[in-house]
């Protein structure tokens, strides 16, 4: 279904590697299958000297290496469309040259006044960019809507997250801000609403009665690779855990929303995070664990530990991993602990949630430990990504031995569909 609603795309940081690795291949999909609007145009901002035609090679090549879609047939039509404006960020008077631009592409394409800005800058720029895009005008909507797009991080801490919602609400509308979290774009995390809300079967257990505890888990098998640098301003704790996996706790534990509407589940959402107890100070040693991961020789190769990484400080205390338990406070979870974790070198790579079910009151078939035959629920969100029932069955042979199978789904199950990136939602 292609949209009629015309407009011109911006990317501030375009040089940078998540446009070149996910934006514009995620955009090159959207096209391919007719989602963006016919007169659609993409300018790429950053401070870099670009002429036109050097940026669209540049992205012809990331297409062609990041695309998300077989059908490359189009990329030379979706080129077309892409354009390169270099200013200052900081440079105000390098804002009006964009102004400049962007009517000039108007009248050329013949497209309306709506334009979406898109910050894939540091989050040092947050607040500069949109505050020098309003005072040339560029948040005015006399001619078009504007949007602007945040992705986490917003803030380093709370009084900085603050600081810039204050500062961005003197220029803009709260209805032009999107701040998002591009792992809510994942299928499997948009399919736990569907699996929670739409089977019968589920949502009379989905609570204290039934559910022993829920863990969350974001495990990777490499480093920080290239990125010491970001990675010793934030950590585990800031890079995962206070966003991508208490969005996805979120999901989880909150009720049906009374619609799919962003506002309905919003609110739902906001109700979660205001019943999560608070960890007290000297609750921290039982409820949290934080830990780094050191060098080590694995079949005869060296493994960096995190401070010999590029861009880390020898004696670094960043945490590469960490785990936290909470309660939510609430009729539906009092008492039932979560747990979420994340971290970097571990053994597996998987991201998933596992809803622990509470045993039977009585354990009938065999003095084995009793929590060996629980039943869990498995959300695999990456990698193999599915849903996993756990249950007990009769070992074949004399007595009643109880083993633990598997009833599982499976994405890649259904091969005659995508799977669409996170970015093109």
């Amino acid at each position: 279904m292609k949209s009629n609603d015309n407009h011109i795309y911006v990317i501030f940081g375009a040089s940078g590697d998540l446009t070149k690795r996910k934006l514009v291949p995620a955009l090159y999909s959207l096209f391919v299958q007719n989602l963006l609007p016919e007169k659609f145009t993409l300018l790429g901002v950053s401070r870099s000297q670009f002429s036109d035609a050097e940026f669209k090679i540049a992205m012809e090549s990331a297409i062609s290496e990041f695309k998300e879609i077989d059908d490359t047939t189009r990329i030379p039509e979706f080129i077309a469309k892409i354009h390169y404006q270099s200013i200052g960020f900081d440079d105000v008077s390098t804002y009006l040259l964009l102004k400049q631009r962007l009517e000039a592409l108007r009248v050329e394409n013949e497209i309306s006044g709506n334009t979406v800005f898109y910050m894939s800058t540091p989050p040092s720029l947050y607040g500069i960019i949109p505050q020098h895009l309003a005072s040339v005008g560029l948040n005015a909507q006399d001619d078009g809507w504007k949007r602007l797009i945040i992705e986490k991080p917003f803030g380093y801490d709370l009084e900085s997250a603050l600081i810039l919602k204050d500062q961005l609400l003197k220029d803009w509308q709260e209805e032009q801000l999107f701040r998002i979290d591009h792992y809510l774009g994942k299928e499997t995390v948009q399919n736990l609403m569907v699996t929670r809300f739409s089977n019968g079967i589920f949502e009379p257990l989905w609570n204290r009665n039934y559910i022993d505890h829920v863990e969350i888990t974001s495990a990777e098998s490499i480093g920080v690779e290239k990125r010491g640098g970001y990675y010793e301003s934030s950590g585990a704790l800031r890079d995962m855990v206070q966003n991508h996996l208490l969005q996805v706790a979120a999901i989880t534990a909150m009720e049906s929303p009374s619609s799919l509407e962003p506002v309905a589940i919003r609110n739902e959402i906001l109700k979660v995070f205001q019943s999560l107890r608070p960890i007290k100070r000297e609750d921290v040693k039982t409820n949290a664990i934080r830990g780094q991961y050191l060098s080590s020789t694995i079949k005869d190769e060296h493994i960096a530990g995190y401070r010999e990484e590029e861009g880390v400080h020898p004696e670094s205390v960043t945490e590469t991993y960490a785990a936290i338990k909470f309660y939510i406070d609430n009729w539906r979870w009092g008492g039932v602990p979560f747990y979420i974790r994340s971290g970097k070198r571990l053994p597996t790579r998987v991201t998933e949630v596992v809803i622990h079910f509470k045993p039977t009151p009585h354990f009938l078939f065999s003095s084995g430990s009793v929590c060996s035959s629980c039943n869990q629920l498995v959300i695999r969100i990456q990698p193999d990504e599915g849903v996993l029932l756990k249950f007990g069955m009769k070992t074949p042979g004399a007595g009643f031995d109880v083993q633990n199978v598997n009833m599982d789904f499976h994405y890649s199950d259904l091969s005659h569909q995508r799977m669409p990136s996170a970015y093109e939602r």
